[in-house]
């Protein structure tokens, strides 16, 4: 019982790693006592059980927001939701369970610990990020964006590249304690830790990305329309009124209104109201970009982004979609949630996998939508063509909780990753200004009307995650995982020999 607890109190500690709270070694101390349960384990099973229970405590208490979308916004019962809550974090945590148990199961001999653990913490997190579309929320290396000596790893390698080393680090720490009578051991163990964390700060000197030369002015809404009134047709005109008038009065060659700022369809826009966005954007000699749906609830209607301005109309049309909410997996099984969830607009199609970026307000913008930004290996498909990244969001769903500062993190590791500023348009937060070094240079405070106005600097040129995404460091991993399968293998025909 007591280290069930202990694992669980671990889970629990790990989320401080990560924002708002950015205690980014509290990351590795989490992994490091979840690692020495791993070395103490005496079987699969035991790691296995005490790995949930670490998964329970972390996704419980780093996610837990996903119970304000279900029951405060999506209408399910305080029970039902509760229960889906629980559910939902409990398949998360079978990820590092499993891993905890393989680790056991492979281990043969005791500098396994180095190599193995960090390669399967690292691959059951990317695992997690695209098995059933995805979900890889709170990726160890997020806790490092942006003042960890980890941070600047991140052009390289990206995040995962990132979790790899927080890993190794607490195996380093794991290691060096448990042979700190061997001198050599010791030293070894202390000088790869050193040798990691100089190697970080040497990193911050390289530039990977130069600036174009062509700087536009730009601003960033945020409406701060409570979601339970979003889409009332009763507060429609309100809405769009409100958003005309932050966006006249506050001129830049780029705006950037959030995700579905506009709570009609393309074709249900008023023209007057479409021909003064253009005229706005044009006066501005530049270009407004706004979240709306287009399509027909009678046929296709998808999440977008639409252009008003001088340049010809452009769109984009979200292609990551949120399962649940925003479309509904295998119909004729799960059709009967959307009975269930009172959310409007559940049934999205996806846009092109592969789209342009778009050619607005000075700059070329690798637009993405919301949860896209979550999927490093899918921004950088738009790149090295874009010089600037664009995240319009709507994630009032959640409330005032943890998810608004953990996207607002997602997005500075996704500039740091492309070496391009990012540019964040939210409802109700976080709407912020991020530099291509991944710092957050201004933010509105959430859950407040207002428009953020800066500078935004155009970038060219190519990171080595931009060239090579998430491949290097996941052949690393299954490398490594492969020769401790091998070795295994090895040693049991061995064992049947000698009988």
């Amino acid at each position: 019982m007591k280290s069930r607890f202990f694992s669980l109190a671990a889970g629990i500690l790990t989320v401080a790693g990560f924002a708002p709270f950015n205690l980014y070694p509290l990351s590795i101390l989490g992994l490091t006592l979840l690692f020495w349960q791993w070395h103490a384990a005496t079987s699969a099973r035991a790691a296995f059980l005490s790995s949930f229970v670490f998964g329970l405590g972390f996704f419980g208490t780093g996610v837990s927001w996903i119970y304000i979308s279900l029951h405060q916004y999506g209408g399910m019962a305080t029970s039902l939701a509760g229960l889906a809550t629980l559910l939902f974090c409990a398949l998360l945590a079978l990820f590092p369970a499993s891993a905890g148990a393989l680790f056991v199961h492979l281990r043969q001999r005791k500098g396994a610990l180095l190599w193995l653990a960090p390669a399967l913490w690292m691959l059951q997190e990317w695992g997690r990020g695209w098995i059933f579309t995805g979900f890889p929320w709170l990726a160890i290396g997020y806790a490092h964006v942006p003042h960890s000596p980890l941070a600047a790893y991140a052009p390289v390698i990206g995040v995962y590249g990132l979790s790899y080393l927080s890993a190794l680090l607490a195996s380093l720490i794991v290691w060096s304690f448990i042979q700190r009578r061997s001198r050599t051991s010791l030293l070894g163990g202390l000088g790869g830790i050193a040798l990691i964390l100089m190697v970080g700060y040497g990193l911050h000197r390289q530039t990977w990305t130069t600036p174009t030369g062509h700087n536009s002015s730009v601003a960033l809404v945020q409406g701060n329309i409570a979601q339970e009134m979003k889409w009332q047709p009763e507060k429609t005109a309100a809405t769009l009124a409100l958003y005309a008038r932050l966006v006249a009065s506050h001129p830049a060659q780029l705006i950037v209104l959030p995700e579905t700022a506009l709570p009609v369809f393309q074709d249900e826009l008023p023209e007057a109201y479409r021909a003064g966005l253009v005229q706005i954007g044009r006066q501005n000699g530049g270009d407004i970009l706004a979240g709306l749906p287009t399509g027909s609830l009678r046929s296709a209607y998808y999440n977008s982004v639409l252009s008003f301005g001088t340049a010809p109309t452009q769109a984009y049309h979200k292609f990551h979609l949120v399962p649940f909410g925003e479309y509904i997996p295998l119909k004729s099984v799960w059709g009967w949630v959307i009975e269930i969830l009172h959310i409007p607009l559940s049934d999205f199609a996806r846009g092109s996998t592969i789209q342009r970026p778009l050619q607005v307000g000075g700059q070329s913008v690798a637009m993405n939508i919301c949860y896209e930004d979550v999927f490093g290996e899918e921004i950088i498909r738009q790149l090295p063509a874009a010089s600037v990244l664009v995240n319009a969001s709507n994630i009032a769903w959640f409330g005032d909780s943890l998810a608004l500062w953990q996207h607002a993190q997602i997005s500075q590791m996704r500039a740091l990753e492309t070496g391009r500023m990012m540019l964040r348009a939210t409802n109700t937060g976080l709407t912020a200004l991020i530099d291509a070094k991944g710092e957050m240079l201004a933010h509105l405070p959430p859950f407040t009307t207002g428009v953020l106005q800066g500078t935004v600097i155009g970038y060219t040129g190519s990171t080595p995650y931009v060239r090579w995404g998430n491949w290097p460091v996941l052949v690393m991993g299954w490398l490594s995982l492969a020769l401790a399968i091998l070795g295994h293998g090895a040693r049991w025909i061995n064992l049947k020999r000698r009988r």
